[in-house]
């Protein structure tokens, strides 16, 4: 066997987390002080096991109550320990809300944010209204938005279609809060100050599909894109939901979109429906 040398044990290597969780009971993914976060347990769980507290850096932040199938953590260690160790580790290290799915090493240029090509989320929607004759059983409530307005599907689909390309989506995204907070600080350079976010992004595939599971109707709503602003999906399932209950007229999206104004567009559609699907990278970034 070949020695190792004490300058290759000091070398750090790089780790990608594959990762899944319930966000009911967190505020979201990015560490917060006082808070119990996503991305504060794995650092937490980092240090107990393995005696080295990197922040591990994700995919997107998902924020409070927001759930994950396959969210995407990068990271570097200096220890030693096989892939499949460390995922059976923090698993039982970890709260039983979130679980490590696959950990193994990449390359050293893997970032899990900037090596990103493309973000898949889906929103679940229980339709409850009195034609629909369902109602929200308590084991169901923390995934769905349970809504009670009559919904016309086809309107439905016809506005998920009209998203579909690059489009500047100022009109359905949030003030990011970091932003916010960076350009209230009283040291805050020109630079931070003269910061406008880039709201334009590229939307691949955006539609809806009606799914039963157990006798229970579901409307799953699914979109890829290049990248995602603060509370965009949410935004757009609100304002499409909208249009689906023939509140907004199917022409209001592309009105929206060319306003550039949040409050031109429809409410906010709860966190708790919402999940990050999946997130896909180049190969070489691997």
């Amino acid at each position: 066997m070949t020695e190792i040398t004490q300058a290759e044990l000091q070398q750090k290597q790089n780790w990608k987390l594959t990762v899944a969780y319930d966000g009911t009971d967190f505020h979201g993914w990015q560490v917060q002080p006082g808070s119990q976060t996503i991305q504060g347990e794995l650092q937490s769980a980092l240090g107990r096991l393995v005696g080295e507290a990197p922040l591990p850096q994700g995919s997107g932040r998902t924020d409070a109550g927001v759930h994950a199938l396959a969210q995407v953590a990068s990271f570097p260690l200096r220890a030693r320990i096989p892939a499949a160790n460390l995922g059976r580790a923090l698993n039982r290290t970890l709260p039983s809300s979130i679980r490590v799915l696959e950990a193994r090493e990449v390359a050293e240029c893997f970032h899990a944010r900037h090596s990103a090509v493309a973000k898949t989320y889906e929103y679940r929607v229980l339709p409850t209204e009195p034609a629909a004759d369902q109602i929200c059983s308590p084991f169901l409530s923390r995934y769905v938005y349970a809504y009670s307005w009559k919904i016309n599907f086809e309107l439905l689909q016809r506005a998920a279609s009209a998203l579909v390309g690059e489009h500047d989506f100022r009109s359905f995204a949030a003030s990011d809060p970091d932003l916010t907070a960076r350009m209230n600080e009283e040291n805050a350079d020109e630079a931070v100050q003269r910061e406008v976010p880039n709201t334009v992004r590229t939307i691949f595939r955006s539609e809806w599909r009606e799914q039963t599971a157990d006798g229970i109707d579901l409307l799953v709503y699914r979109v890829r894109g290049n990248g995602f602003l603060h509370h965009m999906v949410r935004n757009l399932v609100g304002t499409m939901l909208d249009v689906g209950r023939g509140y907004t007229a199917l022409d209001g999206i592309s009105r929206i979109l060319e306003a550039r104004d949040r409050a031109a567009a429809g409410p906010t559609a709860p966190a708790r429906g919402l999940f990050l699907h999946s997130v896909e990278y180049a190969p070489v970034s691997l």
